[in-house]
């Protein structure tokens, strides 16, 4: 038996109190984030250090967040929210039990539900220094005890500035010790080094690609004016200079020798149709001024463990920097975001589609505890392919495969839709006359070449085929095809066939199933191919050290990944359920997957009433409906799940049409629910193939029937692998209400500090979808989900709303915790005493907006409730980074015997040096990386009202990324966030086929207006509102 935690409860709790130090003159930056208290200690702490037994003083600094954000505003929360009854009490006497457990919760009246809003102007009293006033209804407490032996003492604290939640230690102690090297390499800077910022005007407007030229070019040329300086630029407006030049006002201009294309006149159907170059003298202005002069000393205050008080980030000159850093590399790449890409790092690769994949390396500074890091790491994406527009169209629809052989098709109904979606927003070049010029596609021409007619200068009417002629001896083609339209506001015409798609602009488009595999191959790569790749870059001559603007602004990098420790986390004992030979198991594989072959799932469900619908197939694959049918019934019946042998209605066999009709596919559906008695626990559907008709199905069945279902395709038919029908029959299990697998020793003997039995707590995940990039018009969907049971907490209830058009704050969120908590009451017949909450899709610099709006909606919600007041701890959970992991010193044996196939071990954590220099944040690899390099993934607590320590909230998320119910191995997500991305997914499939409706009421203009109003979500049927339909 594995031992709990429980006899650990006589151990000294660890703890750490925080006192704020209040600044006379805050920044105008300055922004808030977390209630900071003081705590007066008569009992001196006892406080751990990473490495001894350090005892560290009882006093804090506060601390900015990652990136700098707008200026002080105050979290409007609640005035009744009282932290140190919600952080430190936890004995019975200080709970309102008797209130809460009532049939319905207690609701709060009109009055009590308003947030008291304080706003506090420069020298109000509500500013706190040495007097502290105690909301009405808080009496101060002088002795609050905590679960177990250890006491502590503590006086009345009081609400104070809202800042980022601080490290509670100085990281984790548990877990097996292990070396690694993370892809951060570390910059030393010259805090004296000042860096003078220029704005740059160039006229007329250049690509970036031609920015970069003039600025190479004015430099060599102007050498004595700009004080003997190399300068960097970002391409667009900023210029970088170490030292200033000889005026803050400065002109110039510059003649460069810009390519032009000139036709070969080959066959412009062809796919080799490549342009000629030339070259043609154009003169640009460039007005260059002086914006700002950037310190050092600031970044360097920031990074240092001594400062005093609190400092934002020094953002301008961290982006100074960056630019600093990516100068030369920008010379020789194609420049994407934070990444640069190019053809001599390993050629370009054809993915299909009129797509073509590049590789190159992303690259960013980031402030850590061991100093500034720059952050290197491998990258793949996806361009468009640089061939005519007609070869274009070719690859990328179906539909016009054989185009060049049928110049005088033209396009009907959806076909011009898809042609426009297609192309809309490329930038093209004409190969018809010399010029340098680049065009934006907006929209398609109502009229197809043939019928367009312009007005020329005289006001004469020509036809467009007819000035081609005339002026070019051009005879146009493809004359049955719409012109493309580049300009928004005028008429202004270009034949599809002499226009030419310009190189280097990144596919925005959303990339097909075959796109994305042949990407991710590109990208796929182990973590010993993988550290090759980087290290070849910082010493390569694309990479951030290959030129002199380094040295030229006293930077030193260092070329070595850096060394660091990790710790590996031991698997939790889990429990299965009672009717298999295997009862409870410690996952003991390198890679902690288990299986069921004599087990069963914790929780098995009956489906006796279930129907079968078949979309397509041949004759032969609907031939084994009947024994896969039997099969999975026998799989379901081994794992401890019963599905009745025999459907409710006899298989239903339909033809793949039907899909295509909303409206034929809702009335088949619920005919098959009326001949079930509309009694049905089951949809399952196969289909022949993926269509979009999926969509459809989904949304009918979960909104107007109200039954779960389950699809798969015939293909995975023709082969009933055993692991095939246990994964679908977990799927089916947890849809219907049932649950895999449970923790052996729950979260109250786990962390008994923090949770007990008889004090639930919800543990919630949400997460905001938006629309592929070239959508301007359909809307995000937002889903919050919550756990339902206590102390399993593995069963999740999910709430989904649209919103507008890419918006990332959660604008509803506020309501669907409301309900989140009204269904946790009608379940427990209590509400939770903590919420922990685990944001899933919010990069650095939204940190600030979401904590301020999200974490008011959280309080306003439980407001609701009468003296309602439970701990909330704010977790963002980030996948999207480029943080990796890596053994130390890979080949040696001890170490490959350390490492399963390569990767770090499922359950390596990292909480020093590579992490915030201060505030409270981890990286956790949960999962195994069977493909490629692992990537961990990254959680950063802004709010912290539970008070856990480094190790209980590693723990926590590490044990609960074992629960979840589709699988039986750990997943690389904690589960309350990756159940909150598969609602916000099932949400945006709710509105797939209106996202094409949009789209084409937004055809015919060419204007981007402001998105409208979103469309609500369909209301989702009551049978299906508690289950987990969307797994």
């Amino acid at each position: 038996m594995e031992e709990t935690e429980d006899s650990k409860t006589n151990r000294k709790c660890i703890s750490k109190a925080r006192s704020y130090r209040g600044s006379t003159n805050p920044h105008q930056y300055q922004y808030q984030y977390q209630y900071q208290y003081q705590y007066q200690h008569q009992h001196q702490l006892l406080q751990h250090s990473f490495n001894s037994g350090f005892c560290y003083h009882n006093q804090y600094q506060t601390y900015p967040a990652l990136l700098p954000l707008p200026p002080p505003i105050l979290l409007q929360l609640p005035a009744t929210s009282h932290l140190p009854q919600n952080q430190i009490s936890r004995s019975k006497t200080h709970l309102q039990k008797t209130s809460w457990k009532q049939k319905k919760p207690p609701r709060a009246t009109s009055s009590e539900t308003q947030v008291p809003v304080s706003r506090v102007s420069q020298g109000s009293t509500m500013v706190m220094e040495s007097k502290f006033s105690v909301p009405e209804g808080l009496q101060p407490l002088t002795s609050l005890s905590i679960r177990g032996e250890a006491e502590r003492e503590a006086v009345a604290t009081t609400l104070h500035e809202v800042l980022a939640a601080r490290r509670p230690d100085s990281g984790g102690l548990h877990g097996q010790v292990i070396s690694l090297v993370a892809n951060h390499f570390l910059v030393q800077f010259n805090s004296s080094q000042q860096i003078y910022h220029y704005d740059v005007e160039i006229f007329p407007h250049p690509s970036k690609e031609i920015a970069q030229m003039i600025k190479r070019k004015l430099v060599e040329d102007n050498s004595v004016v700009l004080s003997g300086a190399l300068p960097a630029f970002d391409g667009r407006r900023n210029l970088y200079s170490p030292v200033k030049f000889q005026n803050d006002n400065l002109e110039f201009f510059v003649s460069l020798p810009i390519p032009t294309t000139k036709s070969l006149l080959l066959p412009l159907g062809e796919t080799n149709d490549k342009p000629e170059k030339h070259q043609q003298l154009k003169l640009f202005r460039i007005n260059i001024k002086l914006a700002s002069k950037l310190d050092g000393r600031e970044l360097l205050s920031y990074l240092s463990k001594e400062g005093e008080g609190w400092a934002p980030l020094p953002q301008d000159y961290l982006h100074a920097l960056d630019v600093v850093l990516q100068d030369s590399s920008a010379e020789k790449c194609i420049r994407v975001g934070r990444s640069l890409y190019s053809s001599s790092m390993g050629g370009i690769e054809d993915i299909g589609g009129g797509a073509v994949g590049l590789k190159g390396f992303f690259q960013s500074l980031r402030p850590t505890q061991q100093g500034l890091a720059l952050n290197v790491d491998f990258s793949v994406t996806a361009f468009h392919e640089s061939i005519g527009i007609i070869p274009y169209l070719q690859k990328r629809l179906e539909f016009l495969r054989d185009l060049s052989q049928r110049k005088t098709r033209g396009l009907v109904g959806e076909e011009k839709k898809e042609v426009e979606k297609a192309l809309k927003n490329i930038r093209v070049f004409v190969c018809h006359r010399e010029t340098d010029q680049r065009y934006q596609v907006y929209s398609l021409t109502e009229e197809a070449t043939e019928n367009l007619c312009f007005k020329d200068r005289d006001g004469k009417n020509l036809r467009v085929v007819e000035y081609f002629k005339e002026h070019y001896n051009h005879d146009i083609q493809f004359r049955n095809l719409p012109c493309l339209q580049i300009s928004r506001s005028k008429p202004c015409y270009l034949p599809m066939e002499l226009c030419v798609i310009c190189k280097g602009q990144k596919f925005l488009g959303k990339l097909s199933d075959d796109q994305t595999a042949r990407l991710l191959r590109m990208g796929c790569r182990r973590p010993r191919e993988r550290k090759a790749i980087i290290d070849k870059v910082m010493r390569g001559p694309l990479g951030p050290t290959s030129g002199d603007h380094g040295r030229e602004f006293k930077l030193h990098i260092s070329r070595e990944m850096t060394q660091l420790n990790g710790r590996v986390l031991q698997p939790p004992k889990l429990k299965l359920g009672d009717g298999g030979h295997v009862r409870d198991l410690i996952p003991s594989r390198q890679d902690r997957q288990w299986n069921l072959l004599d087990s069963h799932v914790f929780e098995g469900t009956r489906v006796k009433n279930w129907v079968l619908i078949s979309f397509g197939g041949t004759p032969d694959q609907r031939s084994n409906i009947p024994r896969f049918m039997n099969q999975l019934s026998h799989r379901c019946e081994q794992l401890g799940i019963f599905l009745n042998k025999n459907t409710v209605v006899s298989p239903q066999f339909e033809p793949l049409q039907v899909l295509n009709s909303v409206s034929l596919l809702e009335s088949k559906l619920k005919k098959i629910h009326r001949a079930a008695s509309n009694n049905l626990q089951l949809l399952m559907c196969i289909m022949e193939r993926k269509h979009k008709g999926y969509a459809d199905l989904k949304r009918i069945a979960e909104t107007n029937i109200g039954v779960v279902s389950q699809c798969c395709l015939y293909s995975n038919l023709g082969k009933l692998g055993s692991q095939f029908l246990a994964n679908l029959a977990l799927k089916i299990n947890a849809k219907v209400g049932g649950c895999t697998v449970a923790l052996y020793n729950s979260l109250p003997s786990q962390i008994p500090r923090l949770f007990r039995h008889d004090e639930p707590a919800i543990f919630m995940g949400a997460d905001v979808t938006h629309p592929h990039p070239l959508d301007d018009f359909s809307p995000s969907v937002a889903a919050v989900v919550g756990s339902m049971n206590w102390p399993a907490a593995n069963k999740y209830v999910s709430r989904m709303r649209s919103q507008t058009h890419r918006q990332e704050i959660i604008l509803d969120l506020g309501a669907m915790v409301g309900e989140l908590l009204d269904d946790f009451y009608q379940e427990l017949t209590m509400l939770p005493k903590s919420i922990i909450f685990f944001r899933d899709g919010v990069s650095e610099t939204q940190f600030y907006k979401v904590l301020q709006e999200e974490l008011q909606a959280i309080r306003t919600a439980c407001t609701r409730f009468l003296d309602y007041k439970p701990a909330i701890t704010f977790v963002v959970v980030q996948k999207r980074h480029h943080t990796r992991l890596f053994p130390n010193k890979m080949g040696s044996s001890s170490t490959e015997a350390q490492f399963f196939n390569e990767n770090i071990p499922p359950g390596t954590v990292v909480d020093t040096v590579i992490i915030h220099p201060r505030e409270f944040d981890f990286y956790l690899c949960s999962h195994s990386g069977m493909k490629g390099t692992s990537r961990p993934a990254h959680y950063h607590v802004l709010w912290d009202e539970n008070l856990f320590t480094s190790d209980e909230l590693q723990k926590l998320v590490h044990n609960l990324c074992y629960t979840f119910v589709r699988c039986t191995k750990p997943v690389s997500l904690v589960p309350p966030a990756y159940y909150a991305h598969l609602a916000a997914y099932r949400g945006r499939l709710y509105l797939e086929r209106s996202d094409s409706a949009a789209f084409s009421r937004s055809g015919a203009t060419v204007s981007r207006g402001a998105p409208p109003k979103a469309v609500p979500l369909p209301k989702l049927s009551e049978n299906v509102k508690k289950l987990m339909f969307y797994c």
